[in-house]
């Protein structure tokens, strides 16, 4: 954990205490930012409670009135979890509720079957390897781990490629094709969104061109700038660049910024052998 000060070790721990005190629960991580060293004073605690039964409704309320009198116990919006407020050091808590069998395979989907998705990739395996397991009845949790802690797949970057790449421009779908049709419409909405769905392909194939487990959704460009060692030239001030323009989304100007970094792309997964040049005239523009 980053030593920002004992008030922080003191919260993790007392969580993680108070649910491993359940007999139903696996193992307690913390992972997010608190953990990679980016947090800075609104960043919340992000921990990962792992049973193979539901924890009650009632323990979690339990739980949770114990830190704060603020709080969300129930939250479905994305994974199940509960949110307060830390009521002693105003801090934010998040937690959310796994099963073993279900991150067990979420790792198998990468690490042994090699399916990749449309963006994102990886992100489960990245939040296994950069978190730290603050309570673990078993060690289920540190041999998970030491499961994780393994070279990116060969056969994983190619079929990430082969999954993200078409979609940004290359078939009659594809992001760019859709931008195109809603600048014609004055859609800023639609671009807005293509353009989010866009440089999420690009982020996922971006690190594992590097063979990187995707970080999430956070500081993607500091992480890139940090981590990666191959990337494409002016990669940086072409997402900004591209950023900017969708905040004006009538220009047509939004067409060439997104061709310059597809093409800066295609010239890094060409050297990386995961292009070929036939490939890349394929290009189907509506």
């Amino acid at each position: 954990m980053p030593s920002d000060s004992t008030t922080f070790f003191a919260l993790a721990a007392g969580v993680a205490a108070a649910f491993g005190a359940l007999p139903e629960v696996d193992a307690v991580a913390l992972a997010g930012s608190r953990i990679a060293g980016a947090a800075d004073d609104r960043s919340d605690f992000d921990f990962y409670v792992y049973a193979a039964e539901p924890v009650a409704m009632a323990d979690r309320v339990t739980i949770a009135s114990h830190f704060a009198t603020h709080r969300e116990v129930g939250n479905t919006f994305w994974e199940p979890g509960d949110e307060w407020i830390d009521e002693r050091t105003g801090l934010q808590v998040d937690v959310m509720y796994r099963t073993p069998a279900w991150i067990t395979d979420q790792l198998e989907r990468v690490l042994t079957r090699h399916e990749a998705s449309l963006g994102y990739s990886t992100c489960f395996w990245h939040n296994v390897r950069h978190s730290e397991p603050l309570f673990d009845r078993t060690g289920w949790y540190v041999d998970l781990q030491v499961a994780a802690a393994r070279p990116y797949p060969r056969p994983l970057r190619r079929a990430l490629v082969a999954r993200n790449h078409p979609i940004l421009r290359q078939t009659f779908s594809s992001y760019l094709t859709q931008i195109e049709r809603a600048v014609r419409r004055d859609d800023s909405v639609s671009i807005q969104h293509r353009v989010t769905a866009l440089l999420a392909s690009y982020f996922d194939i971006l690190f594992a061109v590097n063979e990187l487990p995707h970080p999430g959704e956070k500081q993607l460009l500091q992480f890139a700038s940090a981590h990666c060692r191959k990337t494409a030239s002016g990669m940086e001030a072409q997402v900004n660049a591209l950023l900017e323009t969708a905040a004006h989304p009538a220009s047509p100007t939004i067409v060439t910024r997104i061709n310059a970094l597809l093409d800066g792309l295609d010239d890094l997964l060409i050297v990386e052998g995961l292009l070929s040049l036939e490939r890349r005239s394929q290009q189907v523009s509506s």
